[in-house]
């Protein structure tokens, strides 16, 4: 019954708006769908849409005036059922307000060079336009090393300090870098819907570590990384490195300090809840704080499994073979034939992968997919690009990132294709880590590959970052 009586008053809401002519909300939505903004920028301007005119969207609104979301969804829904392809967009972490920002400057003994007048700045520059390109005026700045202690200036002071590392002199005990305490201190700390972002250069320095062996100080930092990523399951942590300029004296874990003049990695963590972040993830606004410029690498840990837009262009030029698209059935094909003379079959799918972040390189590479069918279906994938688009085929293509073509023969009247997209310990990793950094150099950190194992066997390990199954039927 209730399942019923909620069918009943969604339809009740769609044919209300639907009977105003020129519905502006309805438009709206559409207009979402078809562009593939299903952005939260996009979803507030809907809802602004709605709570400026409670005379005529009231169905949408709650007795207190906010939005009805369970309402707005199903609305929303209905639009998106109505399109062909049909469509979906989850507003359920919408609405949620805009995030705040609070950055973790680590001073170390080994992070001063990264700073020096005579230095091009790259670290300072990172993390300046992290803030001056974040939406909103919510931020904080810490300094970090034995502990977290404030910033004693402004964010104005912060932006403009050309030697952030003099005027923080005498902030903490610079010889040590406890990730325990950080760590613990930042996620217990952080607010809903809070973004942290600590700026190091990871490598892990705790108190009193003479005599222990580098193997003993490696189990004891993964073991770290794999307990935080465990008791914090509802967080993600997206690694980014980077590149600096580095001039003074660089402090290996065993031996006498050395001179270093040249550019050595540093990283910035973005740490919050996986639903803000799988929010801001489809919010270009927060393009530059998930996917930075300049950075050399990104990866994120404990990123969930997560659908992705996915429509059949019919009738792309590279076609083989026949087959119709089922207008009841997303991702449905009937009527399927091999090519005449080859007796295989190519078909196009376009597919929305920017809400993943994951490197082009990544998702253009076929070899981590999973392709499974009984006709044994091989895949290519490539970006899609703005000659790819016509008028013939915009509305399946608009919104869309890439382009994946299936070809084979196919070998039953009954076919399922399942599309997986693999997630393991990213390849970069290794190479840029060192259990010997007696002679430091511009690509390899102490220890990285440690932490970040912990953290990625903590979040679960190898996955799939996302699935779809095509049906093929003859």
């Amino acid at each position: 019954m209730k399942m019923i009586a909620r069918f009943f008053m969604a339809a009740v809401v769609a044919l209300t708006l639907a009977a105003c002519t020129g519905d502006a909300v309805e438009r709206a939505v559409r207009d979402a769908f078809l562009s593939g903004d299903t952005t939260a920028a996009r979803y507030d301007s809907i809802c602004r849409l709605i709570t400026v005119d409670p005379g005529r969207y009231g169905q949408l609104l709650t007795e207190q005036g906010t939005i009805d979301k369970v309402r707005l969804q199903e609305f929303i829904n209905g639009v998106g059922q109505g399109l062909r392809p049909p469509m979906t967009w989850n507003i359920g972490g919408y609405g949620q307000g805009e995030p705040s920002l609070t950055i973790y400057f680590e001073r170390s003994g080994s992070m001063t060079p990264y700073d020096t007048p005579g230095g091009a700045g790259q670290l300072k520059k990172a993390v300046n336009d992290l803030i001056n390109f974040f939406p909103g005026d919510k931020v904080a700045i810490h300094i970090v090393n034995d502990d977290i202690y404030p910033y004693r200036g402004s964010v104005d002071d912060f932006l403009q300090d050309r030697d952030i590392y003099a005027s923080t002199a005498g902030v903490g005990n610079a010889a040590t870098t406890d990730f325990k305490r950080i760590f613990e201190k930042i996620l217990a700390a952080q607010p809903a819907g809070g973004i942290a972002v600590l700026v190091t250069d990871m490598i892990y320095s705790p108190a009193d570590t003479r005599e222990l062996s580098v193997d003993k100080i490696f189990n004891e930092e993964q073991s770290l990384a794999m307990s935080l990523m465990k008791k914090n399951q509802n967080k993600s942590f997206v690694v980014s490195r980077f590149d600096g300029d580095y001039h003074g004296n660089y402090y290996p874990y065993n031996g006498a300090p050395v001179a270093y003049h040249g550019t050595r990695p540093f990283y910035l963590i973005v740490i919050a809840d996986i639903a803000t972040l799988d929010r801001l993830a489809g919010d270009s606004r927060y393009a530059r704080l998930l996917s930075p410029p300049g950075a050399r690498h990104t990866f994120r840990f404990n990123q969930p499994t997560r659908d992705v837009d996915v429509s059949i262009v019919l009738d792309w030029w590279q076609d083989a073979g026949r087959y119709r698209l089922d207008r009841d059935a997303a991702l449905t094909l009937t009527h399927v034939e091999g090519d005449r003379t080859t007796g295989k079959l190519s078909f196009s799918v376009a597919a929305n992968l920017a809400p993943l972040c994951l490197p082009d390189d990544y998702v253009t590479d076929a070899a981590h997919y999973n392709v499974r069918s009984q006709s044994g279906y091989k895949l290519t994938i490539r970006r899609l690009n703005e000659d790819d688009f016509n008028n013939n085929n915009r509305e399946y293509l608009e919104g869309k990132t890439h382009l994946l073509t299936f070809t084979g023969k196919p070998a039953t009247s009954r076919d399922e294709l399942t599309v997986e997209l693999n997630r393991s310990f990213p390849a970069w990793v290794p190479i840029a880590s060192t259990a010997d950094d007696r002679v430091p150099d511009a690509t390899t950190t102490f220890g990285l590959e440690q932490f970040l194992r912990g953290l990625y066997d903590g979040s679960g390990g190898d996955g799939v970052y996302t699935r779809f199954t095509i049906h093929l039927n003859q």
